[in-house]
């Protein structure tokens, strides 16, 4: 294995491997009218593209019903582009809400969907095109591949069933294991047969990858920037003046490893 290619592969999920802004915004809106019950069921006509639009602000799931909270009250596009951490917190304290509880009806709201109608759940989800076919690729080339991602194990598991991709549960690290990406990956280059490893790892999300950037014994893990993903024009330059983070295109995701460089 050359250093033109890695032993081991990690990718994130939502914004690299599959687009479920449909579906985020359709739990999010269901998750919304749970907590908030608003007198008219029906989201207005320019919600959705609204929450696409402002789909990088967000973290993690619970996030998403929070972020049309702030879209209903009147809270500008603009505002919750650049102080999302400061308006999160004021609106759960408004409520008397918690983090914890709007994701597990967040949750709650998917398996029901999951369990009450799964085609239709599953077909709003879209794999962006030539990723399913590069990591069918990769994992036949002995390259040992991993997800590593804040969605539930469980929900990309069954997305990628549908896709012919059999990963183990094992390979999946998802919202469940409750630990930071840095710390997973940390995990993955230390293995029992201590052979040396080259980690690369793609993900969406400018500030994770900066994250590990801060770990001393990570200074060899491979990050790249998934251009296609849910990113802002300002991250994606942001990330080419930055000498460890690479800016990937989804042309040259699907190509051999060594485009990528």
């Amino acid at each position: 294995m050359t250093a033109s290619s890695p032993t081991i592969l990690a990718l994130d999920f939502d914004g690299v491997i599959c687009d479920g802004l449909i579906e985020y915004f359709e739990v999010a809106w269901r998750t919304y009218c749970e907590i908030w019950s608003p007198a008219n069921a029906t989201p207005p006509d320019d919600l959705a593209l609204r929450f696409y639009h402002l789909r990088p602000v967000i973290e993690t799931g619970w996030e998403m019903p929070v972020l049309i909270k702030a879209l209903v009250d009147g809270i500008s596009d603009e505002k919750i582009l650049h102080e999302w951490s400061s308006i999160t917190p004021k609106l759960l304290l408004n409520d008397k809400l918690q983090a914890r509880e709007i994701g597990a009806k967040l949750d709650n709201q998917r398996d029901e969907w999951i369990t009450t109608n799964l085609d239709d759940w599953l077909s709003l989800h879209r794999f962006y095109p030539g990723v399913v076919e590069k990591i069918k690729l990769t994992l036949d080339s002995g390259v040992k591949l991993y997800i590593v991602t804040t969605k539930e194990g469980r929900f990309v598991q069954q997305l990628l069933q549908q896709e012919g991709v059999n990963l183990p549960a094992t390979a999946i690290f998802g919202k469940e294991v409750k630990r930071p990406k840095f710390e997973i990956l940390r995990e993955l280059i230390q293995p029992a047969d201590k052979k040396p490893v080259s980690l690369w790892f793609v993900e969406d999300r400018l500030k994770t990858l900066q994250l590990i950037q801060q770990q001393a014994d990570l200074e060899d893990v491979k990050l790249f920037l998934a251009d296609w993903g849910y990113n802002t024009q300002t991250e994606r330059e942001t990330s080419q003046n930055d000498r460890r983070i690479q800016l990937l295109s989804l042309s040259k995701f699907a190509k051999d490893f060594s485009a990528w460089l």
